[in-house]
């Protein structure tokens, strides 16, 4: 019994040595409490950040003790935390011999608690209060963590208001984690309930993205390198901003969670959004002033342009039905409409940056790990040397680009990228530390000896770095209610208008290829791919895209491609890249026509966003066919041209060639004699007439560029240019003439959709009838024509 005494004399005497050990004069004792202590978050994080609290917080004279909570009973519990306590590790610059003695204090400074009902709260209560008396310690303030589901928030909230406040002159900090509601309302209403019990400055919500190295640095290298930023930091310098988090992980395992709350609630709306808010927010003038930095959020918050379904495209991974089916067992027949992926355009109205696409994205399944923010600043440098020359030499045509990576992916780690033909960033080095190996590796096709490189000269945990903010009060790094109501009322709208949204569905991993990319238009983003979003859906469980190979084989005796729309395209836009290079090649030129409609749409996108190395500077751009409107009108072939592939090309001006049809301030008049205009210019240019590609559709009345059937113009004589009628509106028409279109090196035709399976099926078996089917008097005399058919317009 006397050894017995000793020993618990002798952990007291202990106890109080760990609670006062200081390198100077005591600074106060902080108690903090861990409810959820033996869940996933405080096993995989929380513990061991506690623990890197305690090592830098207690050597500049704070003491503590900390208390792990949860509903077990002590006997069950106590054993799962300690097991979890057991296996902390230390910095690396903390000696071994020295970790051992901080793990050993750490473990006898804390304990385990059942926190269930009111007098469990009453009980811990009245242990902080003794600890402080027995000990003779002054309380610097009391910190709970809630890893817990946010339906407990409010009755926790409730009990520690009611028993556990620290008296007058200690701070309390309650912290919360994600979700903070699903929309607006219940966001609203959650935070009326936890304002009931504490104050503003008292609650800390935990977005754990703004811990990253990356992240919460954009603010600090904006203010280091102003001098820099501050003229080109806007609409008149920045092209774009991308936000990107992707997963290559499913949802496998947590679709309970998923199948409320989605992709755009789970990442979008807080992750990429506070990220958004460091990029595009006003530079405060302090950095350490958290009330600045949060008013400078919110105020950006006001300039965001509303939401629409047509800001997102949203798609689901193909095994995710059968995983909601497994895993909430529903039946065969139950249908998801959650999203996996989004990818969201956001713009801005302000001065700084009106006009300026934001796009944010993210998903599960998709084909690598990695998260970054990349600014994209506009070039207009005109580069006399050939781009192979260049290769070996910075250049002012080369990207320009600034790049915070979060990490993963082709980097492996966080990194901030500055492209050499911007300029040298000042770095705090204590921090951050330049890199100049590896440099071999590329980054978005480019070159790492094209970037500044810099990574942090210690990597540190993101929840680390969480719960020392915390610890210190830095408010900035949290999501206060004004923020997050903000953030749920710009967000709510658009998630309600996706509610009944078709989603396309893709394979997942590097199987998705090219299905999710995404263009913008206007103030509009759609899927690059023309791709009807049920294709995947339909296949059975043991099928997979590889099964649906790209067919080839003739049809009316030419070659014929088909594949999948999205696959189809993708060979095209190969194919006219292919003969786009030959030419110049041959002739150090390219002429290709390009026809009306609405089929070429996807085919001109995939060559702006895929192929950026077409030989664009030596094409010469003509038009097949040409509605008698003005080039500006909506319904003119050009213009639709222009706006998804003129505009984002660097193309010489006089390498453009619209149809004449708007002269002397009239429409197709055939005494301004536009028609001989054109053709004249085909005859300067185009080396005997012969276009290097010609593109060509097909109507469902087998019509072919403005050639209709029964037309008295086009299908025969040698004309090369011709005034036509259509049976619809706008009636008048030029085209080019079935005489100058069989004079081409190469002709594809592209086919898509199922409208249009009966006139393929028809002019399959007909010969050439050009007066009935103007496409069957496609016929080029020493030229090649390729067929580019799609499975639902040749199979269904």
């Amino acid at each position: 019994m006397q050894k017995m005494n000793l020993f618990l004399v002798l952990c007291g005497l202990l106890l109080h040595v760990f609670l006062h050990a200081s390198a100077g004069e005591s600074k106060g004792h902080i108690s903090v409490v861990l409810m959820g202590a033996t869940g996933d978050l405080a096993k995989k994080y929380l513990w061991q950040s506690l623990f890197r609290l305690y090592i830098d917080e207690s050597s500049r004279g704070y003491s503590f003790f900390f208390y792990g909570a949860a509903l077990s009973k002590p006997e069950t519990g106590r054993v799962l935390m300690f097991q979890v306590l057991k296996e902390l590790t230390c910095p690396p610059d903390v000696a071994p011999e020295r970790c051992n003695l901080l793990k050993s204090q750490f473990l006898r400074l804390s304990q385990y608690l059942q926190l269930k009902t009111d007098e469990d709260y009453k009980a811990l209560n009245k242990e902080i209060e003794s600890t402080l008396i027995q000990e003779d310690l002054t309380e610097a303030g009391r910190l709970f963590y809630l890893s817990v589901p946010p339906f407990a928030y409010a009755d926790i909230a409730s009990k520690i208001n009611s028993t556990c406040r620290p008296n007058s002159g200690a701070w309390i900090r309650v912290v919360l984690e994600k979700p903070f509601g699903h929309d607006y309302n219940s966001a609203l209403e959650l935070a009326k309930q936890l304002q009931n019990f504490f104050q503003e400055e008292e609650i800390y919500r935990v977005d754990h993205y703004l811990g990253k190295q990356a992240i919460s640095h954009i603010l600090p290298f904006r203010h280091d390198n102003r001098q820099f930023l501050e003229p080109i930091w806007n609409q008149h310098y920045v092209e774009r901003v991308e936000i990107v988090m992707k997963e290559t992980v499913d949802a496998k395992g947590r679709i309970s969670f998923y199948e409320k709350y989605g992709v755009i609630r789970d990442v979008i709306q807080n992750h990429l959004t506070e990220t958004l808010m460091y990029i595009a927010m006003e530079q405060p003038k302090n950095l350490n002033s958290s009330q600045e930095i949060v008013q400078n959020k919110l105020q950006l918050f006001g300039s965001l342009h509303k939401l629409h379904k047509k800001s997102a495209v949203i798609g689901q991974y193909q095994q995710y039905q059968a995983q909601v089916q497994e895993e909430l067992e529903k039946t065969a027949d139950y249908t998801s409409k959650i999203p996996t992926f989004a990818g969201v355009l956001v713009y801005i109205d302000n001065v700084r940056w009106d006009g300026i696409p934001f796009i944010l994205t993210s998903g599960k399944a998709l084909d690598e790990r990695a998260g970054y923010v990349r600014v994209l600043f506009k070039n207009k440098a005109l580069c006399v040397q050939n781009e192979s020359a260049r290769k070996t030499v910075q250049s002012q045509c080369d990207p320009k680009q600034i790049i915070f990576y979060i990490g993963y992916g082709d980097l492996k780690m966080p990194a901030i990228l500055i492209s050499k033909n911007l300029f040298k960033p000042i770095m705090p080095m204590s921090s951050w530390k330049e890199v100049r190996d590896h440099l071999e590796t590329t980054l978005f096709g480019q070159s790492l000896s094209q970037f500044y490189i810099y990574t942090p000269v210690m990597e540190t945990e993101t929840y680390e770095s969480l719960v020392s903010n915390i610890f210190h009060g830095k408010q900035d790094y949290f999501i206060t209610t004004e923020h997050l109501l903000a953030s749920w009322k710009f967000w709510t709208p658009l998630l309600n208008s996706l509610m009944n949204e078709d989603l396309r569905i893709y394979p997942g991993g590097p199987e998705n290829k090219n299905l999710l990319d995404f263009v913008l238009s206007g103030k509009e983003i759609m899927f690059a791919i023309e791709q009807p979003v049920n294709i995947l859906s339909d296949m059975s469980q043991n099928e997979t895209p590889d099964d649906y190979k790209v067919m080839q084989s003739l049809y009316r005796n030419s070659s014929l491609v088909s594949a999948w729309a999205e696959q189809l395209i993708s060979e095209l836009a190969s194919y006219l890249q292919e003969a786009a290079e030959h030419a110049v090649k041959q002739s150090g030129v390219f002429h290709l026509a390009l026809s009306g409609g609405s089929s070429p749409v996807v085919l001109f996108q995939r060559l702006v966003w895929h192929h950026h190395s077409f030989p664009w500077k030596q094409t010469h751009l003509w038009m097949v066919d040409e509605r008698c409107v003005p080039l500006t009108d909506p319904e003119s072939n050009f213009r639709n041209v222009h706006d998804n592939l003129v505009q984002y090309l660097k193309i010489p001006y006089f390498n453009i060639h619209p149809m004449p049809v708007h002269m002397q301030q009239r429409l197709c008049a055939e005494e301004d004699k536009g028609t001989e205009a054109y053709a004249s210019d085909i005859t300067a240019l185009v080396n005997d007439t012969r276009f290097d590609f010609v593109l060509l559709g097909v109507g469902t009345d087998g019509h072919t560029a403005s050639l209709f059937p029964n037309s008295n113009a086009g299908l025969k004589g040698k004309e090369m240019v011709v005034f036509t009628e259509s049976p619809i509106k706008p009636h008048q028409r030029m085209s080019l003439s079935l005489s100058v279109i069989n004079r081409a090196k190469q002709i594809g035709v592209l086919v898509t959709g199922r409208g249009k399976h009966d006139i393929v099926t028809q002019i399959s078996r007909v010969g050439q009838r050009p007066k009935t089917w103007p496409i069957t008097g496609v016929q080029p005399k020493n030229g090649k024509m390729v067929w580019f058919i799609d499975y639902e317009a040749l199979l269904m």
